[in-house]
This record gives C-alpha cells, structure tokens and sequence, in this order.
C-alpha cells in the first residue's frame, strides 16, 4: 500500500524529500530570524554565520541523541550512523548542542546585548521555522507516523504497518499556533520584559512536546521515549524560571536591556 512519499526521483538522482523539507525550513527560519533582529536595530552581517553555526551544532547533537537513544539499532550497522535521509534527529538532542553556541556567538558577536533580549528576538523566528519543517520535514521521512490509528485522519507512512496518526502536521499546527500567541503577546508589549516570550514559549513547547511523545509516538517501555517525555518537562520548568526572573526584574531595567 502507498504511503507519504519520502523521496522524488529524477533519472539517476534521488532527493529525499526529509532534507529538502528541512532545508526549506531552515532558509525561510534564517530570513525571518534577520528580519526579527533587524527591527531591533541590531547588526545583521553576522546572521547567515551565526545561523549556519547553529544548524551544524543543532544536526549533529539531534543525530548523535538519536543514535545513543537507539543503540541497538545503530550499534552493529555504522553505516547507518549518518543516514539521516531516513529520518532520526532527536529534538532535544539538537537544542542541547546548539544553545551554549548560540549563547558563545551571542557574546561574541553582540555583546551589548542581554541574552534574554536576544532569546525573545530568536524564539518566536525558531518557533515558526519548526512548525514550517515538521510539515516540510518528517512528514515526509521513513516511519514518520505516530501510533496505529482507525480514524478518517490517519495515514499511510513507509517503513510502517497501517494507518498512523499523523504526527508531523498536527506537531506544525501545534508550533503554528505557539507562534500566533507568541506575536499577540508581542504586539500587547509583554516583550518589553526580557525573558518572557522566550520562557512561555519554553514552557509551552516543553508541555506540547511531552505529551505529544507520550500520547502519539513513544512507548513508555521504550528509554529513548521516556527521555524526551523528561526533557520536555525540564524545559517547560526552566522556561517557567526564566518567566519568574523576568517577573521579578525591575521595570525600568527591564526597558532599558534591549
């Protein structure tokens, strides 16, 4: 039975449509993400560096946690270390390799800027990048669905037995309306305290993220699906510290660190 396509084929050439997705994603993420510091009269010659820099840390660390999480899988074939056309970039992986770069090139490169200021101006561009490639991206890898489903909504996904909930899009109509609310809250001036579009916009992606893996994808017997079911709740309760750091700052420095 046909599934989601995972690939075109043009004669002898074979694009995986998971890496085009993804890179689409990734390009429109890094226009946005310009536009955003921009606005806030920021230096923007260093964006495509600083956005490529991220994409290297974050595809290596979401690789490197795939593989460890599913060890016996990968233990006995190498090969299939880098074969990240079939899908297999764990999330958490990827952001905990790539934020103490961000945080490096951000003192580097913008030094007169508070990291929580910064982090407000990435957050809601990283928020609308991830909801363009989840449908963009793993709808279109090997065994991209979540659990067997009977529903008008499921679908056929290669590499899996059955219809299956299609997790992809309902992950990008999650993260698209996380970054409406993100906007709304911006433009009724919640931005003016550093730290809190970035800490609610945690806090919530950390919740959404948890219970997704364990009412759509994980099997709570499965250590890898536990694992980011914890991580998720982790940053949901440093997004909450930082909504509390950012609370307890006083107005006036508050405005002041752009």
């Amino acid at each position: 039975m046909s599934g989601v396509p995972t690939a075109i084929h043009l004669g002898p050439l074979v694009f995986h449509l998971y890496g085009l997705g993804l890179a689409v994603a990734a390009y429109v993420t890094y226009l946005y993400l310009g536009r955003r510091l921009a606005r806030r009269g920021l230096d923007v010659s260093r964006v495509a560096a600083f956005a490529g820099w991220i994409v290297v840390a974050a595809l290596v660390g979401a690789r490197v946690a795939h593989v460890a999480t599913n060890w016996s899988i990968y233990a006995h074939d190498p090969a299939r270390w880098f074969a990240v056309w079939e899908g297999g970039l764990a999330s958490f992986g990827g952001i905990a390799a790539a934020v103490p770069v961000a945080v490096y090139l951000v003192r580097r490169w913008w030094p007169s800027v508070s990291l929580a200021a910064f982090a407000d101006a990435v957050v809601p561009a990283l928020v609308a990048g991830w909801a363009l490639g989840r449908v963009l991206g793993p709808q279109f890898m090997v065994a991209g669905g979540g659990h067997l489903t009977h529903q008008w909504f499921g679908l056929h996904y290669h590499g899996q037995v059955g219809k299956r909930v299609p997790v992809p899009l309902i992950q990008g109509a999650e993260d698209g309306t996380l970054w409406a609310i993100l906007i709304g809250l911006e433009h009724r001036g919640l931005g003016r305290r550093p730290g809190l579009i970035a800490g609610w916009a945690m806090t919530v992606w950390g919740v959404v993220r948890s219970t997704d893996e364990r009412l759509l994808l994980g099997q709570n017997s499965h250590s890898g699906s536990v694992g980011v079911q914890l991580a998720g709740l982790a940053l949901a309760a440093a997004g909450l510290a930082l909504v509390a750091w950012s609370l307890r700052r006083p107005r006036g420095e508050a405005r002041t660190a752009r």
